[in-house]
């Protein structure tokens, strides 16, 4: 299972194409065969598909340099996944144009055809900070 981590192309975007409070920031549920690559993962493309619908985060802050959204439901993904991990991102119009930000490791949980939620940490960092 991959440790959380910031994809560099999400810090570079951060720094300037990517405004988190006004532009689409979607979720996207993975499974253990994805293994992030922080460094070369440039597009989601390169992330693959999901388990499932991605997911527009709502509820979306950021303060003092802390990002964080209200929990997030993933409408019913298909049954017999299982779910270890999403990636965070700045949606455009397609995978190839829209850019990873940050990968969060989550509690393996296998999908059963119902909804499901993430709860985004409650920790100081939230779902991550920039310092």
């Amino acid at each position: 299972m991959a440790a959380s981590g910031v994809y560099k192309i999400g810090e570079q975007g951060i720094l300037g194409a990517i405004d988190l409070t006004s532009n689409t920031i979607k979720a996207r549920l993975l499974t253990a065969s994805y293994t992030p690559n922080f460094t070369t993962d440039t597009t989601m493309t390169s992330v693959g598909s999901g388990v499932g619908t991605d997911s527009v985060l709502s509820g979306i802050t950021v303060t003092n340099g802390v990002f964080n959204a209200s929990v997030t439901t993933f409408t019913a993904p298909p049954s017999g996944n299982t779910v270890v991990g999403a990636v965070v991102y700045k949606f455009t119009t397609n995978d190839s144009d829209s850019i990873p930000i940050v990968y969060i490791q989550l509690t393996s949980t296998i999908t059963n055809g119902g909804d499901l939620q993430v709860n985004w940490s409650n920790s100081a960092n939230k779902i991550f900070t920039l310092s």
